[in-house]
């Protein structure tokens, strides 16, 4: 049977040389970077090494850099961090809709603790426009948190924009970097932001391994008590060999990406051209073309997407339903809702988000498997049923 991983917007398999960089801080090289031996300034070494090749991915300086242990944990640091630490000018956040849950729940989290949130709109596409922000943002805000791009859709959104009126109301503008760093080009001077958030295992890296960029100057409190491990800002022994494996991804990414966006992007292309006119009833979600090169999303009518999973799983399909965080809650996508699609048809959402390793023939197998799979299912549909009765009865 033919095996097509689709789910790399979950998580990307580990480079060779990645692996092999990893390696050697899985054995000899074992040092603690905090140790003043030379056992530790090798693993210091590597650890400085790997954020300057991170840093140089984001057009960022290298002292800025804090690693962590996931975007979710960066995007924990950044919400709740920066908010605390700006909090003697006010108490007001402002985050999109579609955030992901560790920007949207960390912000309720701060609720909780006497801080106000403002829930910023977005369009059919899944775009925030930027007055919208403006609007939201008052003489008390400190904090906005906008993703740079969508993973569940693949709507890229206008950071640099909203960064623009950030500065002119003077607040500290974040976003949430973990579907295009690494993966599109992110450069936080030309967006504008002052932190950024990303992580490994989208780019080819290793999983439990992120990274926070800090604009120089920007107050951040620090989450974890105990040593000064990255500059006091996260307390903690560093995770060295993956903290090395995120480095080296970086600079992979970095050198390939013009190449990887080309690749992406044509089968992205071939399957939201063709999918549409293989099934009936297919929504397309997601701005039509700026959004991510691998991310193709679609919700197809009078079904589940689990259920869709499920079979296409036993075709050696591997793709989800909403993101991989929420993808076994078995409830509609709060980005989906968001765009203003109904609770019917967001429960039959799919995302393909393709990778290096796959091909036009991956996507043909796709077209092939997959409109069966829907024939079956809505013939089992009670709304597929009551859907064609009402069609007959209309002509």
């Amino acid at each position: 049977m033919r095996m097509v991983y689709l789910d790399n917007a979950a998580t990307t398999p580990l480079l060779p040389e990645v692996r092999e960089a990893m390696l050697p801080y899985l054995g000899e090289a074992f040092g603690n970077p905090s140790c003043l031996h030379d056992w530790g300034d090798k693993a210091r070494g590597a650890m400085e090494e790997a954020r300057s090749q991170v840093a140089q991915l984001i057009g960022a300086n290298a002292e800025d850099i804090i690693f962590t242990g996931s975007g979710t944990e960066s995007n924990n640091f950044a919400i709740k961090g920066l908010a605390l630490a700006q909090q003697n000018k006010g108490k007001h956040i402002v985050v999109s809709a579609i955030e992901h849950f560790s920007v949207l729940h960390s912000a309720k989290t701060m609720e909780k603790l006497g801080f106000e949130v403002s829930l910023v709109p977005v369009d059919k596409s899944g775009v925030v426009d930027p007055h919208d922000v403006e609007h939201a943002t008052k003489k008390d805000t400190i904090l906005i948190s906008i993703m740079h791009a969508n993973g569940e859709v693949g709507t890229i959104e206008p950071i640099a924009e909203i960064a623009r009126i950030a500065r002119k109301n003077k607040v500290v503008f974040h976003t949430d970097a973990v579907a295009t760093a690494g993966t599109i080009p992110v450069d936080v001077n030309e967006l504008g932001v002052d932190a950024l958030s990303l992580s490994g295992n989208q780019f080819y890296g290793p999983k439990g391994v992120g990274a926070l960029w800090v604009r120089k100057g920007v107050r951040i409190m620090p989450l974890l008590d105990g040593g000064v491990q990255e500059g006091g800002r996260r307390a903690g022994t560093e995770n060295v060999p993956a903290i090395v494996g995120l480095g080296k991804a970086a600079q992979v990414a970095q050198a390939s990406m013009p190449a990887r966006i080309k690749h992406l992007t044509q089968l992205r292309d071939r399957l939201l051209t063709k999918l549409p006119a293989k099934i009936d009833h297919v929504v397309v979600t997601g701005h039509p073309k700026n959004r991510l090169p691998g991310n193709a999303s679609f919700c197809i009518e009078f079904i589940e997407g689990e259920s869709m999973l499920m079979l296409l799983n036993m075709q050696g399909v591997a793709v989800t339903s909403g993101s991989a965080c929420t993808s076994r809650a078995l409830k509609a996508s709060h980005v989906l809702i968001a765009m203003k699609l109904s609770h019917a048809i967001a429960q039959g959402s799919l995302l393909f988000s393709f990778g290096l390793d796959n091909t036009a023939e991956d996507v043909d197998h796709v077209l092939e498997v997959l409109p069966p799979i829907v024939d079956r299912l809505r013939q089992m549909s009670p709304l597929y049923s009551k859907f064609t009765k009402q069609t007959k009865e209309a002509k």
